[in-house]
């Protein structure tokens, strides 16, 4: 039912009438050092991609790599030991994995979830009129960097960021199938104007974007100010810019870059016509998702994004 041509994030199968599968498998790096948290980061993220197809998720296995050699077995301990507790908080089953040897650190899961082939969310179905609300804040991407580079104390993004990127999805998804959802994606490595192009073309039709609208993480702007960056801005700039970008907001060249910033574990982008986009958010923060906002709507224009 679903495949590569939308760049979705997960596959779907259909088994039968009454339902069909979801297939996913990702996996990272460390983006912090403490290993449980790595554990439930990277399995927030993974689990995320079957709750962004209107899906629940029912089994996973362990994508592991680790230098044996090079680091204690009581590190790899905790790694899966935080993505256990995530599964089993996702209200899924944990059933087995595989485990290599590797130079750096990797975790992930292949997740597998089902949802009734009626319906089943795309990136693809947004309509003119639409609101988009998105569920987290922006600016993992270069906080992390700053962490590692010591220009950021970890106690500084463990309060705010860290708990936001392991909370799962799952709240958020299940508020939104209440409402008239037409597409839905998560926010990770492509940042937030690379995947409002998918959801753009997928609706043949213009992404307003409200930059003043977007929440952040505290910190990243000053990260950018101050030198920090990632290794995929410079990439999913360029991957917007080819597609029609108007870029109407008097931004500086740092504000921009946090549209580029990749997230890890970022919130759900949620499509819902306009007239429940307000019901819809305080719904989202009554359940606990209390980042939620809306961000931006779909235009009954030529396919691209345009900042204002």
């Amino acid at each position: 039912m679903v495949g590569i041509e939308t760049s979705d994030d997960a596959a779907v199968y259909r088994l039968n009438d009454e339902v069909a599968m979801i297939n996913t498998v990702d996996f990272i790096t460390p983006p912090v050092d403490d290993p449980y948290w790595f554990g439930q980061i990277a399995a927030a993220n993974s689990i995320s991609d079957v709750y962004s197809m209107g899906g629940r998720p029912v089994t996973a296995l362990n994508v592991v790599m680790f230098p044996s050699k090079h680091l204690d077995m009581g590190f790899l301990k905790e790694i899966l030991r935080g993505g256990h507790d995530k599964v089993v908080e996702a209200g899924a089953c944990l059933i087995g994995g595989h485990t290599v040897d590797d130079e750096e650190p990797k975790y992930g899961l292949c997740v597998n979830g089902t949802v009734h082939p009626e319906r089943v969310i795309t990136n693809a179905g947004s309509l003119p009129g639409d609101a988009l609300i998105l569920t987290k804040p922006l600016g993992s991407g270069v906080l992390f960097n700053a962490v590692r580079s010591k220009k950021m104390p970890l106690k500084e993004v463990e309060q705010e960021m860290l708990p936001s990127l392991a909370a799962l999805n799952g709240p958020a998804i299940e508020t939104a199938l209440h409402f008239g959802l037409r597409a839905c994606t998560d926010i990770t490595g492509f940042g937030i104007l690379g995947h409002l192009l998918e959801v753009a073309h997928g609706a043949n039709a213009r992404v307003l974007l409200k930059q003043s609208a977007l929440p952040f993480y505290s910190g990243a702007l000053d990260m950018y100010k101050k030198g920090e960056t990632t290794g995929s801005n410079k990439a999913n700039r360029a991957l917007v810019a080819r597609h029609r970008l108007d870029m109407r907001a008097s931004l500086s060249r740092h504000e921009e870059e946090l549209l580029y910033d990749p997230q890890t574990s970022g919130g759900l982008l949620l499509s819902v016509p306009q007239d429940q986009a307000d019901e819809l958010v305080t719904a989202l923060h009554r359940n606990g998702v209390h980042s939620a906002v809306r961000i931006g709507e779909v235009l009954d224009e030529s396919a691209g994004i345009t900042v204002e």
